[in-house]
Formats: C-alpha cells, structure tokens, sequence
C-alpha cells in the first residue's frame, strides 16, 4: 500500500498529527502495534496544562538532593542498580534547570503552552468529543502554610504570563473539594488548564475523526522501518507493507529504538509513572484533578473511578514494574479522601519520554529526508499533543508554521 505520509505511533502525539497531515490534504497511515491512545498517552492525570509555564525542573538544592538521595520519597524513586546508566543524563538535566536555562526552556516551551487549551478545542469540536473535557482547572494542595506561603509567592511571581488563579485557604478548599480532609491546609487553584475524564478516549476519540476522514489505522511494528531506494520509507503492517514519501517518528519512549539503527543517539531518558483507580466511599466526591504538592501526587476524577497518579520514578523503561510508588502515594492519598477498593487489580505503568532540556523534539531529521520526528515531551505529551500535530504538519507540508520551530529541532 502507498500513501503519503505514515505516522508511528497512535498516541496523542501521533494521532494529532495524524489528523493535521491530513486536513493538509494528505492521505495518512497512522501504524501502532496497539490501538490508538493505549500506551503512554492513556495513563495520565487527564490535564491540559495551560499554566505549565515553567517546565519541570531537576532540583539545585542540597536539601532537596539529599533527601531524594534517600530513595524514600513518595514523589521521586529510583533503581540502584539503574543510576549509572542514567547519570550522564540526570547530571545534563541538572546543567539545563540552572536559572537561566531555565528560564530559556520556558521561553521556548510558551509558544507551545500557550495554544494548548485552543487546539485541543479545535479538535475535540470536530470529534464531538466534548463532554470528555471539564473546564473548571485544576488544583495544587498544600499540606502546610510554609508550602502554601511559597506556593502563593510562586504563583504572584508568574504575574507577566497573565495566569488566572486564585489562592484558597482552608475554608476556600472546602467550599471547592468538601470531600478533602482538612489536611490540606489551602491550595492554588489554577483556572486556565482544562482536564479529562478519560485520555484514553480522549486519544481514540481523535482517531476515530481520522478514519471518519479517510484515514488508515493499520497495526504492525514501527522497527521495521526503512528507507526505499531512489526515496521515501517502508514499513511492515501486519497486512502488508506501506510505503510513503514521508514518516513521522512519533513513537514516544520507543522512538530512539527506531532512530538508532539509522545513526541517531537521542539524548532521552524516560521517567515512569504509575496510576490506579479507586473507588470512593462514604458519599465523598471529587470534582478536580488535585496534585498533592508536598508529596508529589495527583488524584484524578475519572470514568473509571478516582485516578491516583505518582510522582516518577527512575528505571530501565523495560524493567519490571515496582510498587513502591503506588504503595507510597495509597497510603498518603487516603490522609486526604476516603479510599476504597482498587477498581483495576494491578496498577498500569509508563513512561515519559524526556530530553535534558525540557523541550520536546519536533522537525525533520537532520540526515535523511522524509524523516520527521515529533516525542520527547516529558510531563506534557497529553497537553502539547494537537499544537505539535499542527506544528509537524506546517513543516512537513512546507507551510509557514505560526511559531519558530528552531528550540525543538533535534541539532539545536
């Protein structure tokens, strides 16, 4: 089969694409080994994070370093055994969250944050998959005043970016959450993000409006690819090749699996992440995704019950799943609501892909043409999955795209 462009990977990040290729007038193979959106883009906390403007940063304190050192936090956990092989990059992470790279990641990451929320309407209009979306933003609780005090001075501090916030005290929580435990002694509440009740079918919801549009959902394994003598690419389906003058490697965490044999040495690590899903007893209800600042999780209402996500944890990407994080973050989610039985068995696990400089990989490859390249988001693949389809697609296409994509290219 020929095609013009075939996507890898049926994420988020893959299936916007995906649909912006397409209304480009392009006809569009979207191949995964699974169906769409049941990989990394299915286990998250559902949020569409608009007031992310400052990427998520390795710590430079020597307070905060130990105490991760000791391997017994709720939000951050390590394999032993796995830290030699991910120094190099942790130690490049560190070098880019110095203030003033910082700062530069934040610059180049606005563009993208800023046209979140409006792209993912855009779609969601048009897959008439809007009553998955909430807009009532979401919350950072805070279990004491020092944290609540820092939080606020954080917040007031991103006054130039025009985020719409409010800070709560005990009283203002409870009136918002009456279900919370007074645990929390106040929390920001962030009013621009809009979250999900379900981003998995969030994911199959854009995918249907693909194939509704013509496009092809095909199933087959993304290592397969290669290049076609005289141009373009080819890659192996379970019912056949196909072949195209263009690919997007949209693979996530298996994207340098794809990228390696062709000379590639992509600089990303992954961080795992851990969520389950609970019932709630005792009538009590929740009505936003609130992130336990202090201890570095975040609960969830969802179609399946009250999502508990963790924090992330260092590992291997093929390793074993642990359930320390899950077991951790149990227990300190129900100081806060009552938790009761588990609706899934065995909590689900992914990862995040991440480059050391906190800004996502969109654009051609350098060394081969045809070859197009859209993973690396970190904590915001769900958020960023409709602005990076539009913005792949204006440069595949040869469009002028209505930001600089130069701070994502992959020679940066």
């Amino acid at each position: 089969m020929k095609t013009d462009v075939i996507v890898l990977g049926a994420g988020i990040i893959g299936v916007s694409a995906a649909l912006h290729l397409q209304a480009r007038g392009r006809s569009v193979t979207l191949l995964d080994r699974r169906g769409p959106g049941e990989e990394t883009s299915y286990g998250n906390a559902g949020l569409i994070e608009r007031a992310s403007v400052i990427p998520y940063a390795f710590p430079r304190d020597w307070r905060s370093l130990l105490r991760y050192a000791g391997n017994q936090t709720p939000d951050v956990s390590y394999h032993p055994r796995f830290l030699p092989r991910i120094a190099p990059w942790l130690l490049r992470y560190w070098w880019h969250s110095a203030p003033s790279r910082l700062a530069r990641a934040a610059a180049a990451m606005l563009p993208l944050i800023e046209r979140s929320v409006a792209e993912h309407d855009a779609l969601k209009d048009a897959a008439g998959i809007g009553g998955l979306f909430r807009r009532n933003g979401w919350i950072d609780g805070m279990r004491t005043q020092q944290s609540l005090d820092r939080a606020a001075a954080e917040a007031a501090a991103l006054a130039p970016y025009g985020l719409d916030y409010q800070v709560l005290d005990r009283a203002g929580l409870a009136a918002l959450e009456p279900s919370l435990s007074p645990r929390m002694v106040g929390a920001i509440h962030w009013r621009d993000p809009v979250n999900v009740s379900d981003p998995g079918a969030v994911a199959r919801g854009y995918a249907a409006l693909f194939k509704q549009r013509g496009g092809v959902l095909a199933r087959g394994d993304a290592r397969s690819l290669e290049a076609v003598s005289g141009g373009g690419w080819r890659v192996r389906g379970v019912t056949g090749q196909v072949e195209a003058r263009d690919v997007v490697v949209a693979l996530g965490p298996w994207s340098p699996d794809v990228l390696r044999p062709l000379g590639y040495r992509i600089p990303m690590a992954v961080k795992r992440g851990y969520h389950q899903h609970f019932a709630l007893e005792d009538g009590a209800a929740l009505s936003h995704p609130v992130a336990d600042i202090d201890s570095g999780f975040v609960v969830s209402p969802m179609t399946l019950g009250l999502r508990l996500t963790t924090g992330a944890e260092f590992a291997a990407r093929d390793a074993p799943p642990s359930p320390i994080q899950i077991a951790r973050t149990r227990a300190l989610a129900a100081q806060l609501l009552p938790l009761g039985e588990a609706v899934e068995k065995t909590p689900w696990m992914g990862c995040r892909p991440c480059m050391p400089d906190m800004r996502p990989v969109i654009g051609p490859a350098p060394r081969h043409p045809g070859l197009w390249l859209a993973f690396g988001h970190a904590h915001h693949g769900f958020t960023l999955g409709p602005v990076t389809g539009k913005l792949l697609a204006s440069l595949v296409t040869g469009q002028e795209p209505d930001m600089d994509p130069a701070p994502y290219a992959l020679n940066r």
